[in-house]
């Protein structure tokens, strides 16, 4: 069996709202004048997905096994 972080509902909503608003934000760069600002919000949502995921067992979010 694999071992879930504790707060593990929380995690797996916070990890797909934070997915969600970055692939909303790439729609909207490049219609944007703030391109850079957008870029950072980015980069700050992918460092946090990122510390979701180590939480994780490995390939927890990708494809097939987390849907």
């Amino acid at each position: 069996m694999v071992k879930l972080p504790e707060k593990f509902p929380e995690y797996s909503i916070m990890y797909k709202t934070i997915l969600n608003q970055i692939n909303y934000l790439e729609k909207i760069k490049s219609d944007s004048d703030d391109e850079i600002e957008i870029q950072t919000k980015i980069n700050n949502y992918k460092t946090e997905l990122n510390k979701i995921k180590k939480k994780f067992p490995d390939n927890y979010f990708d494809e097939g096994y987390y849907s």
